[in-house]
């Protein structure tokens, strides 16, 4: 499953041991790593990407889902990426780009405070335990969101991520050791929070939605109505 990941450390050497073990779960087959960046959030708030020696260039990051959910965490992270990577503008363009919802980049926000650490990573893992194991022996705290293929309206994607989510998790809790089964429920348990409150947020859309609709309608009849009435007179 294609997934954005994001691992929050207290410091930077937590966070350049986190990016080691997560390419060597990569190395062993546990998962497959596309791309990764490591963000440091200052004290005074300002989000900054380092770059490990193993690094490639930050511009490559330029226009892929990992680069945008970089540009919606840093703002002005156009700066460290270079002049040319424009990834601090257009918020809206960023979040469809980078196929993740908006509550995911707010939980990630406010788990990366001042001072703390993040590997940003776009995964594919067919289970969260090898990933969830390793950083948290490093101590740090795991965020992740499918990331959406559907090309509809981004509720739709959000729900059909969410979805995709708990599906995989519900299925790895049936066959997972009694010490794992707890930490996967509780995050089946965030997920379902969140499915419902997405399911609630597409219903008062739709409400809405209609309700406009009706207005317009019954505006359109009216003066429909008060034209035949004026050509009569």
């Amino acid at each position: 499953m294609d997934r954005m990941l994001v691992v929050v450390f207290e410091n930077e050497s937590k966070a350049y041991e986190g990016k080691k073990a997560l390419l060597e779960l990569d190395a062993d087959g546990s998962i497959s790593v596309y791309a990764y960046a490591i963000l440091a959030k200052s004290a005074d708030g300002k989000t900054t990407v380092k770059q490990g020696d193993d690094a490639g260039p930050l511009g490559a990051l330029t226009g892929t889902a990992l680069g945008s959910l970089i540009g919606l965490l840093g703002g002005p992270v156009g700066v460290a990426l270079g002049a040319a990577a424009g990834l601090g503008a257009g918020a809206a363009a960023d979040l469809h780009n980078a196929r993740i919802s908006s509550d995911f980049v707010d939980d990630v926000s406010r788990t990366l405070l001042p001072t703390k650490v993040a590997v940003v990573a776009e995964v594919e893992e067919d289970w969260i335990t090898p990933v969830d194991t390793r950083m948290e022996t490093i101590g740090g705290t795991v965020l992740r969101r499918s990331l959406s293929d559907v090309e509809d309206t981004v509720d739709d994607e959000d729900v059909a991520a969410i979805k995709a989510d708990i599906a995989q998790m519900k299925a790895e809790c049936a066959q997972a050791h009694a010490d794992r089964k707890a930490k996967i429920q509780a995050n089946i348990d965030q997920l379902n929070s969140k499915l419902q409150a997405h399911i609630q947020k597409a219903k008062d859309q739709r409400q809405a939605a209609e309700r406009d609709a009706q207005l317009k309608a019954d505006a359109l009849k009216a003066k429909a109505k008060a034209a035949v009435a004026k050509a009569r007179a």
